[in-house]
């Protein structure tokens, strides 16, 4: 019997037969120098917007919750203690002030208004405003019953204003309240609770006749009786 043999099967074709043939390699890109430039990793190929220097150091000069479109809180609390060291200063100035208080320039209390014979009879207002004092020269006076001089202090006996003399009716009358005394002193209408107060008359050492404030004498208290509220001329 014939040996059948079976006819081989065909030689697989090389693998390198049907393989693509490589592509030759690629030139390797340059390297850019980026030497003295930032990039930013958060856009892509470093294209992140700059933000100029200036404002990026005042941004980062303010708080996180300062929002006033303004002033900085670190301006506004520099204004606040501003404030508060004029307050501070204006006050102390002004207790300072209080303990050293303005003086006074009181007209001297005693004065001497001149020899009796340079007097006529009546009132006379020559002293009035600097000295606040009446000087009346009687022929007769009602506590006294003699002729001379007494000084009548410019004074209402209500509440302290200035009477004037009015002549053409031979009275002192207040223009406040209307309160009237007699050429004597003696209150006889309006508020007025009692007269006039007299200051002491006498005569100097060189024949004036001396006036001292520094000592009153009131009708009510029967002091006009005193020989100095009175000088007998």
């Amino acid at each position: 019997m014939a040996d059948e043999t079976k006819p081989e099967a065909p030689a697989a074709a090389p693998a390198a037969a049907h393989a693509k043939p490589a592509a030759p390699p690629r030139p390797a890109a340059p390297i850019p120098d980026l030497s003295g430039k930032t990039t930013s990793a958060a856009s892509p190929g470093g294209a992140a917007a700059k933000a100029p220097a200036p404002a990026a150091a005042a941004a980062s000069t303010r708080e996180a919750d300062d929002t006033s479109p303004l002033f900085t809180r670190r301006a506004w609390m520099g204004l606040a203690w501003g404030a508060f060291s004029a307050a501070s200063a204006a006050a102390l100035a002004a207790t300072g002030r209080f303990m050293f208080p303005n003086v006074l320039n009181e007209p001297p209390q005693q004065f001497k208004a001149g020899f009796p014979n340079e007097y006529g009879m009546g009132v006379d207002e020559r002293w009035k405003e600097k000295f606040a004092i009446w000087l009346v020269r009687t022929p007769e006076d009602m506590v006294a019953h003699a002729s001379g001089f007494y000084a009548i202090i410019t004074v209402c006996t209500h509440l302290g204003c200035t009477p004037n003399y009015l002549s053409a009716e031979n009275k002192f009358k207040c223009p406040c309240h209307g309160s009237g005394f007699r050429t004597t002193g003696i209150n006889f209408e309006g508020p007025a609770p009692r007269p006039l107060e007299r200051a002491r008359v006498v005569l100097a050492d060189d024949g004036q006749i001396l006036v001292d404030k520094s000592r009153k004498f009131q009708y009510e208290l029967g002091q006009w009786t005193d020989p100095e509220a009175f000088l007998k001329a």
